[in-house]
């Protein structure tokens, strides 16, 4: 371990971030009924230019006016090289109550970005005499995004949160390809007849996930396009789970459950996370450093990975 210990990530649930446009208030009252752990009401992509000022007011009526439990409420703004984005802030912030947890900002290339709307936020905040900080999320989206992602995720201490954008992120990146997430079918490897498919997204989400862990930041997994394909979203989410991500967005109610039910340690894990514990706790005062579980070795690096279970479920749970 290294003298300067990691900082831990905020302890909430983000197994699910739900989007929907601000632009139809009318789903927000379903949206806020949902098991969704995060709202993210929008103003950037799935609003038309020509509808974000009445997107805006409507999501500051929402922020005050509807009952959003103890959901973890976040507005997508629209990106830095737009004209839109200062106003969201500004407005939002002085029209709204103080219900807002988060502002979400996408296509994030550096820290400099973040450090402009850290700026204004905290104008904003202090003008208005609100004492309530809200946090960050950003969107890694873009090649310059991923080349920065460890500057980014230290550039404030308002950061909570980190998403890969795939969509955006492909086509920044130059890939051939229109999907949204998952595998590509040109994206394979071939042995005795046979195609293979890998991912394209890991070496992206393995990024996103250190500099993350390194900062205190929670690492989460953005949206997959085919939303009939639970199947799909499924697998992809159990691959974002493995390499340490802590959720996945839905951009439909119907995947909520499936992120839900990826993201939430199974009642077996934490069975056996208990267990592993336990059996270290009995080899400790047994004087040994190490125990056999199941007919394998666990050890200090054992209780590590078990102890990360056990407090996601305790979190969940709480």
């Amino acid at each position: 371990m290294s003298f300067r210990v990691q900082p831990a990530a905020p302890a909430r649930p983000n197994r699910c971030q739900l989007f929907g446009p601000g632009s139809r208030p009318a789903i927000f009252e379903k949206m806020a009924a949902t098991a969704a752990d995060v709202i993210n009401l929008d103003l950037e992509d799935s609003v038309s230019p020509d509808d974000k000022p009445e997107a805006r007011k409507n999501i500051i009526q929402a922020i005050g006016d509807i009952d959003w439990g103890t959901k973890h409420l976040s507005v997508r703004i629209n990106g830095l090289d737009t004209p839109y984005w200062y106003r969201d802030i500004v407005d939002v912030l002085e029209q709204a109550g103080d219900r807002i947890d988060q502002f979400m900002i996408p296509k994030v290339g550096n820290a400099s970005d973040i450090y402009a709307i850290d700026a204004l936020v905290t104008a904003v905040e202090a003008a208005k005499g609100r004492t309530k900080p809200v946090a960050l999320e950003v969107i890694i989206e873009s090649a310059a995004g991923i080349a920065h992602v460890e500057e980014i995720a230290a550039a404030s201490p308002r950061m909570q949160a980190m998403s890969l954008g795939a969509a955006d992120f492909a086509a920044s990146m130059g890939m051939q390809t229109t999907g949204i997430g998952g595998t590509q079918e040109n994206y394979y490897m071939h042995r005795d007849g046979q195609k293979y498919w890998s991912d394209p997204w890991h070496w992206a989400q393995t990024a996103i996930v250190a500099a993350c862990r390194t900062h205190g930041v929670l690492p989460v997994d953005g949206p997959f396009g085919d939303f009939s394909d639970d199947e799909g979203f499924r697998a992809q989410a159990l691959r974002s789970a493995t390499l340490g991500m802590v959720g996945k967005w839905a951009i439909h109610p119907k995947q909520v459950a499936l992120a839900n039910e990826v993201f939430t340690p199974s009642d077996a894990a934490v069975t056996e996370a208990r267990e592993i514990l336990e059996a270290m706790e009995q080899a400790k005062r047994d004087g040994a450093g190490a125990a056999v579980y199941k007919g394998r070795l666990v050890d200090l690096a054992s209780i590590r990975q078990a102890e990360v279970i056990v407090r996601q479920s305790e979190m969940i749970a709480g």
